[in-house]
């Protein structure tokens, strides 16, 4: 069995919702709600569900950029959440995170050798010719070389821009890195270049990866394991293998079935869902997919599902799987 490096306990983010004059608090947004995990050392757990399900908040919340308003994160036996900032400050060298933007995620007013030396010298790690060599062996080895030192990020492309934001990330020698949608934002074909280098990475520095994406081909390429989640909950955990083939919520079986094929004479008989996505302010009382599903029973609309253990070693909140 695997080392355990990450694992969420009862993890839940509700963003308060301000009215009236004096800006009272009248509801909560639910975009996390009580979730658990775990992320096994030198894996890729992919996080995967329609967009504001909660996804990138989750990534957020295991590395503190966010504060949790309940649960616990435990890295490596200890409860993150709990920790005095100083403690989590040099912690923060062991998570870094790839963000989904490559244009707004580095600063436009420093050059390429300054944002990668930034980190170093926030932490006073070794001389700055130190720092200096160790930007031109991580420039070389995520393909852009030493030349890109001295200019700013407005003179590369999306592509190239990802590659400074991975190179950034690595800079303190992390064990988990959370890439938040690290290629949507980029060209098909320069997707799988990207891809390719985290995959590189991953093996030559031994990393762990969080990868969180709206994408399931992009998922089935990268990831080892997937984790589904519909309105801020867990629906489903499974190795990528079982989930294309075999997936057991619905709510999984109706997004797999929206993947195009590859082949255009293939018929693959689609799922459509029916109905919006509820409010995460105002979530349906027992399973929160029960409205849109057509598996739908009595039970679904009043308890909500528990996550099941299932024959494969996955796990699947739905009644359907119950005794």
């Amino acid at each position: 069995m695997s080392e355990i490096l990450v694992e969420a306990r009862g993890l839940k983010k509700y963003f308060p919702i301000k009215k009236g004059l004096l800006r009272r608090t009248t509801a909560h947004v639910k975009a996390v709600d009580n979730i658990s995990f775990q992320v096994f050392k030198g894996e890729t757990l992919g996080i995967v569900g329609e967009s504001g399900c909660g996804k990138s908040t989750t990534g957020r919340l295991l590395i503190r950029l966010l504060e949790a308003t309940e649960g616990e994160v435990i890295y490596k036996g200890k409860n993150i959440l709990q920790i005095q900032k100083e403690e989590m400050r040099e912690l923060r060298k062991e998570l870094q995170m790839v963000f989904q933007d490559p244009y707004s995620s580095l600063n436009p007013r420093l050059t390429v050798g300054q944002i990668l030396e930034e980190p170093l010298a926030n932490y006073s790690m070794s001389t700055k010719k130190e720092w200096r060599e160790k930007v031109r062996e991580l420039l070389h080895v995520v393909g852009l070389g030493e030349q890109a030192i001295h200019r700013f990020p407005h003179e590369f492309s999306g592509g190239q821009r990802q590659r400074i934001g991975i190179a950034r990330a690595l800079m303190l020698n992390p064990e988990l890195i959370i890439a938040d949608e690290p290629v949507s934002a980029l060209d098909v074909s320069i997707q799988s270049q990207v891809l390719n280098l985290l995959k590189d990475l991953q093996q030559k520095f031994a990393l762990t990866y969080i990868f969180v994406s709206h994408d399931l081909s992009v998922v089935n390429h990268f990831c080892d394991r997937i984790l589904v989640m519909y309105l801020g909950r867990v629906v489903e955990i499974s190795s990528k293998k079982n989930l294309f083939a075999r997936p057991l919520h619905p709510y999984s079986q109706a997004l797999l079935s929206a993947v195009p094929s590859p082949d255009p004479k293939q018929k693959k008989d689609r799922t459509i869902l029916t109905g919006d996505v509820p409010s995460p302010s105002n979530p349906p009382t027992g399973c929160a997919f029960h409205p849109r599903c057509t598996a739908c029973m009595d039970i679904c609309k009043q308890v909500r599902p528990a996550l099941i253990q299932t024959a494969d070693g996955g796990v699947v909140a739905c009644h359907l799987y119950s005794e």
